[in-house]
């Protein structure tokens, strides 16, 4: 019996210490998501632009990374992070002190990049994912803003 219960703790620690590894090794590729473009850069960049303004979103600015390397001296290919805002999203977060805490994710953004076979790509945070164990408020609210961002990404994701 003794064995038994031995063996039964050493299972389920071997089974924990599995699962673990398998959550750490696949972490990152469920909390961002990457799509591979049907366009240029350029062309990738005027259509996701038109898709936020026509999805009543807004560009509070955009960080053009490879100008920003370019100054400290070092060459990357093109990259722009789009930070994307839709102000009653945002509204149901700040006007909360308990839902403030989330505001480091915020605004939603967008990479736009070159990998060095040529090919666009777009990646954002898996926002849906992220809000899971969050508050109903911070959940709902995460959830939609991921359910439009994948909209607005529709025009230029490659099938």
């Amino acid at each position: 019996m003794k064995h038994m219960i031995t063996g039964l703790i050493i299972g389920l620690l071997a089974g924990a210490i599995v699962a673990l590894l398998i959550l750490f090794i696949s972490a990152p590729s469920m909390m961002l998501k990457e799509n591979k473009s049907k366009h240029d850069f350029e062309t990738t960049v005027a259509e996701i632009e038109k898709s936020v303004e026509a999805a009543g979103w807004k560009i509070p600015h955009v960080n053009d990374l490879q100008a920003t390397m370019h100054k400290f001296g070092k060459d990357v290919r093109q990259v722009k992070v789009y930070e994307i805002c839709h102000p009653d999203h945002a509204y149901k977060i700040l006007k909360q002190d308990d839902e403030r805490i989330v505001s480091t994710l915020m605004p939603c953004r967008i990479a736009i990049y070159e990998k060095s076979d040529g090919s666009v790509y777009v990646s954002r945070l898996n926002a849906g994912l992220m809000s899971k164990p969050m508050n109903k408020i911070i959940r709902s609210t995460m959830s939609e803003a991921a359910e439009d961002t994948e909209v607005i990404l529709q025009p230029v994701i490659a099938q």
